[in-house]
């Protein structure tokens, strides 16, 4: 199995993924308790999912009982420019890095089965892949696999890629040879908890989804607390700070696959243009989008807080027809930001 699981690695090499490992369903038993107590104690929430999938979510082997490896992979989406130099342009809006092209779930899902179909082909098993939509815990996984580990901000660090890169997993019957956990290397580093703008992290490692502008743009139904309104500045979609800061993305890479290379209309789109979308040309603009799936409201409601936060009354023009809008929660937020503009 030594022989096949190298031969595997280069096969996913071959195909696109920037990175592999490999770990056991059960690497990770502390992962249920953990999700438990984070669902307990309600920082989960407008995320209805997290609770109804638990149980699965929690154990790789209660989703599927016959897996006997799991192979991790990770999909580097890299930037090819510094993220967070937008922030500084009042006028334009924010969108987070992986979002500013087409929704990544597409091609990750592709690249598993390709390679999970070359798996079979050498040795009869069967497999299940996964993105995140499924109730699977990637992160925890794929520090088990050997991949990385999860940084004070929660996400993923690799020495090698930094922590611009999708995670997918393709569960085998197989029993493949596993890798061993990636240590903890942030050491005495803080820069990604001093970078949140709403300070949403309870402590390092430990993050309040709640206040995150991630959270805020994608998941919050309706109104934002207005005391977090002015901390999001002109991010309507999604919020990079944290990774942006992290210093292991010295050993970032630029993305090579295109379907991660960022729009010409989204890296540093107007709020004037955007504020003007009804629900067609939301629909339009953004098909194919991972954006699409919020919405037009939620959208537009981004966009406003967005232009709220500009300091620049040129923009009151396009906020203003849009405070007798039909949606409540637009409504609400572009009398805001008309408010704050005067």
């Amino acid at each position: 199995m030594q022989a096949l699981a190298g031969r595997l690695r280069d096969k996913a090499l071959e195909f696109g993924f920037a990175d592999m490992g490999i770990c056991a369903p059960d690497a990770m038993p502390e992962t249920a308790a953990r999700l438990q107590a984070f669902l307990k104690a309600g920082l989960h929430g407008d995320m209805g999912w997290m609770v109804r999938r638990a149980a699965w979510r929690g154990s790789p082997t209660a989703l599927w009982p016959e897996a006997r490896s799991v192979i991790m992979l990770a999909d580097n989406y890299g930037p090819d420019e510094d993220p967070l130099k937008l922030l500084s342009m009042a006028d334009r809006g924010n969108i987070s890095v992986y979002a500013r092209n087409k929704d990544y779930h597409d091609p990750v899902k592709k690249r598993l089965k390709r390679l999970g179909r070359w798996l079979i082909a050498q040795k009869d098993c069967e497999i299940k892949v996964f993105v995140d939509t499924a109730p699977v815990m990637e992160k925890p996984l794929a520090q088990a696999a050997g991949l990385g580990w999860q940084g004070k901000h929660s996400n993923l660090v690799s020495r090698r890629l930094g922590n611009w890169f999708f995670l997918g997993a393709i569960f085998t019957t197989l029993d493949l040879p596993k890798a061993r956990p990636e240590p903890d290397h942030c050491g005495n580093c803080s820069a990604c908890l001093s970078a949140c703008p709403t300070d949403a992290f309870i402590a390092p490692y430990r993050l309040d989804p709640r206040k995150c502008i991630s959270y805020l743009t994608i998941e919050q139904k309706g109104p934002v607390d207005p005391a977090l309104r002015a901390q999001m500045g002109n991010r309507i979609y999604g919020c990079d700070d944290c990774l942006a800061a992290c210093p292991w993305n010295k050993f970032a890479k630029v993305a090579q696959d295109a379907n991660y290379w960022a729009r010409i209309e989204l890296r540093c789109p107007k709020l004037e243009h955007l504020v003007r979308l009804d629900d067609a040309d939301f629909r339009e603009v953004f098909a194919g989008s991972p954006i699409k799936r919020i919405g037009r409201n939620s959208f537009i409601r981004n966009v406003l807080y967005a232009i709220g936060n500009s300091g620049d009354p040129a923009l009151a023009a396009a906020a203003r027809p849009l405070a007798s809008d039909p949606d409540d929660t637009v409504k609400d937020a572009a009398i805001w930001a008309l408010e704050r503009l005067s």
